[in-house]
């Protein structure tokens, strides 16, 4: 499974976008066999987790209740080359499991080649961050109370059941939880509305939630295993960082702000009129579309490609005579930067630009060449 028709399928990828992406929640049963459920069995669940020095307090979580169990209660001192570390026990967490205690095993997108292979359709589909957990849950005892997401979920059941409740409500466009408290959970109940449907999850299964969906989930009397992939874009509110960096080379931006009692507030609103109409101003130029693709392009996971023992020979350019071709988008970017250089290795464009296409910055290299923008080296 390598790209979003094969998760979505019977679904197609536009109808999913028309109808559900960042809209509502979407459960697709699977279809007779589906290789949907291969993502994951517990031998590979186990070999996974017997692999024990990559799990940290950070990274492999115990949660009873709806309440994260501390890592005290199921880590211990191990011994390394480099000094004593806190890792999590085999047998406390084992402990914990027979008490009915869930297993979340966080970030595992680059362990597991079956389901690294999906994350660069989700990320470049959603032009977001994508990371994948894995939930280990046991009958009748709930990992988590209600609550949402502050990114996309696509839910993927390996083995085993799980009843997903959905509510009515969705937060609006969250971008953090409030710190659990009974404060906030009685908040919660109050804002979740009514159940909306009730998806029971058998492996092959999927179920998209869109972000700020109220949602909880219950394994049924057997132990599940399921595969959670979560997609996070960038907002406004990321590109506002970079906005503050681009408008410190206006002085607009840099001057006193006027005293508010200065003519009844009149020269302070001019002054912020004028500071509204540089951002403006700014938000529809080119410069900032570049900012918000470079910010998009940085989120989308590359393939690691590593290829060894195979050590390919640098490709250098010089800059030529002529003027470059027209570019667009991220690769207007790269090139710029290329052509900035006095000498360039096609290697390291890629590898400075690697949240751009390789083939495409490729096409471009060869296109700067052929017009004699750049020479071999």
């Amino acid at each position: 499974m390598r790209t979003l028709d094969d998760l979505l399928a019977p679904i197609t990828p536009k109808e999913f976008h028309a109808d559900h992406d960042d809209r509502k929640p979407l459960y697709i049963p699977a279809a007779p066999g589906t290789p949907k459920a291969a993502l994951l069995d517990w031998d590979r669940f186990n070999a996974l987790l017997d692999q024990t020095s990559i799990w940290t307090t950070q990274n492999l979580k115990v949660v009873f209740n709806g309440q994260r169990v501390p890592p005290r209660q199921y880590c211990h001192e191990a011994a390394t080359g480099a000094g004593p570390v806190s890792r999590p026990s085999p047998a406390k967490v084992k402990l914990m499991l027979a008490q009915g205690a869930s297993l979340i095993l966080d970030e595992v997108q680059d362990l597991i080649p079956s389901i690294r292979a999906m994350t660069p359709a989700l990320g470049q589909a959603f032009a977001g961050q994508v990371s994948a957990n894995l939930y280990c849950s046991f009958g009748g005892v709930q990992a988590f109370g209600t609550h949402y997401d502050t990114h996309h979920v696509f839910a993927v059941q390996c083995a085993g059941e799980k009843v997903w409740t959905l509510y009515r409500n969705r937060a609006d466009a969250p971008v953090s939880f409030p710190v659990d408290s009974e404060e906030t959970r009685s908040w919660i109940a109050g804002q979740r509305g009514e159940v909306m449907e009730q998806v029971r999850m058998r492996p092959g299964d999927v179920l998209y939630l869109p972000r700020g969906w109220y949602h909880e989930a219950l394994a049924t009397e057997e132990a599940s295993l399921h595969v959670t992939y979560s997609i996070t874009p960038a907002t406004g509110l990321d590109l506002m960082k970079r906005v503050e960096a681009i408008v410190r080379d206006d002085p607009v931006f840099r001057h006193f702000l006027r005293p508010a009692a200065m003519g009844d507030g009149a020269v302070l609103r001019a002054q912020l009129a004028e500071i509204g109409r540089r951002l403006q101003a700014l938000a529809t130029s080119d410069l900032m579309l570049e900012e918000a693709s470079v910010m998009q392009g940085r989120r989308v996971p590359a393939e690691p490609g590593y290829g060894l023992p195979d050590r390919p020979p640098l490709t250098l350019y010089a800059r030529g005579p002529a003027a470059p071709p027209a570019f667009s988008g991220t690769v207007a970017i790269a090139l710029g930067w290329a052509l900035d250089q006095p000498r360039f290795a096609l290697e390291d464009l890629i590898a400075q630009f690697d949240f751009v296409p390789e083939a495409e910055l490729r096409a471009a290299v060869r296109a700067a060449e052929d017009a004699g923008a750049i020479r071999a080296a």
